[in-house]
């Protein structure tokens, strides 16, 4: 691959793995905005990275679980040893992507069986790597007692649950010590030399979509924005220096900057605007494909405009097709609309073990895997291996 010979993807890289000189020194900067040097650095670096034509190819929980396998946690040599993207390429992912789930509930595992511990060991690894991260975070519903995802038996109750956590609602104080779990968690991402790991935040994610107890139809948007404020600020009490806030609706915005910014907590508060978009076609349908090839063009579009106007970095947050069912997703589908935009990462979600037709990522033998290997080899993707040769070239 010759992917060094972007000039400002050079520059770009190295400043956001600068970390990585271990020289054991315990000096954690921190900018006149209050976060790390670093943080700061990645956030000016992704905007590089869209303007430059190259973007970062990010996958969720890849390094713990995979299509017939799942990492041993209780061995700390098999973090970041095995990935579902690396068997198929040779490479892992430049971002990885965990969810925190289950954290505001005091178990030490993800909603998805993932210990927290093991994800805090795969963030280290992978950031001593050269490599990013981004969290998501599927709580509970503190008023229902039901997951994230909305059922019908408790819409009435959870069209209250977000007035519910706001100040002088009922679950606000839980509410807040749930903030203080994700805040610790945060806090706690730190190398054992001394330097606090910089990560992407997205929680509210698919608001503009209402299968989520924070979505479109269960609240209004002065309540989304103080949602978004409530998290803002009590991350910044609780002294979290290292996290980028990243905004993420759904593709229900149809190509409408109005409709996409109708809840927008603002400037002051997001970091990264994002769009999650997937790709529906149960059969492999090629009307269907070329529907989600329409949708993705015009929202980024949108999306691209909105972050030049804000001064943004932009990223797809989300995406993918479920079970890839045509061999040439990666190269005939996907990477055409890409590469129009500016787009700093695309992640796609997981490769579930325990449901074999969820995955959003080739496996060895996939029907897509060699396409893949041409979608990793084009010029303008980067995955971890690009992202470590880029900083030795500094």
């Amino acid at each position: 691959m010759n992917k060094i010979s972007l000039t400002i993807a050079v520059v770009a890289v190295a400043m956001i793995v600068g970390c990585n000189n271990h020289n054991g020194s315990k000096n954690d900067p921190i900018a006149d905005t209050g976060r790390t040097q670093r943080t700061e650095n990645l956030l000016e670096n992704l905007k590089a990275y869209g303007d430059s034509g190259v973007y970062m190819f990010g996958h969720h929980d890849d390094t713990v679980y995979g299509i017939g396998w799942e990492a041993d946690y209780a061995n700390d040599s098999t973090v970041g040893a095995k990935s579902d993207v690396k068997s198929v390429c040779g490479d892992l992912p430049a971002i990885l992507s965990f969810d925190l789930g289950h954290i505001e509930l005091g178990e030490d595992k993800n909603l998805d069986g993932v210990p927290f511990e093991r994800i805090r060991k795969e963030i280290v690894n992978h950031f001593d790597h050269g490599g990013l991260v981004t969290l998501s975070w599927h709580l509970n519903n503190p008023l229902s007692g039901g997951t994230s995802w909305v059922a019908d038996s408790l819409k009435d109750i959870e069209r209250n649950t977000v007035a519910a956590v706001l100040e002088g609602g009922e679950k606000h104080d839980q509410f807040m010590g749930w903030l203080d779990k994700v805040a610790d968690f945060i806090n706690s991402l730190e190398t054992p030399y001394g330097v606090k790991i910089p990560v992407m935040f997205r929680p509210w994610h698919e608001h503009t979509g209402s299968w989520f107890w924070w979505g479109q139809d269960f609240c209004t948007a002065e309540q989304y924005k103080a949602l978004w404020q409530v998290t803002a600020e009590r991350l910044k009490d609780k002294e979290v220096a290292n996290v980028l806030l990243v905004y993420s609706p759904g593709t229900e915005p149809d190509g409408n900057p109005d409709k996409y910014l109708e809840r927008y907590p603002g400037d002051d508060i997001i970091d990264i605007l994002g769009l999650d978009a997937y790709c529906s076609a149960p059969d492999a349908d090629s009307v269907q494909i070329a529907g989600y090839v329409q949708k993705l063009d015009k929202n980024l579009k949108m999306v691209s405009k909105v972050s030049k106007q804000h001064s943004k970095a932009m990223a797809l947050t989300e995406t993918g097709y479920e079970g890839i069912k045509t061999a040439d997703w990666w190269s005939a589908t996907l990477a055409p609309v890409l590469r129009k935009y500016p787009v700093s990462y695309v992640l796609v979600w997981r490769n579930a073990r325990e449901r074999p037709s969820h995955h959003y990522a080739p496996y060895p033998g996939h029907l897509s895997g060699s396409d893949f290997v041409k979608f990793y080899n084009l010029s303008e993707t980067l995955f971890l291996h690009d992202v470590n040769a880029l900083y030795l070239k500094r």
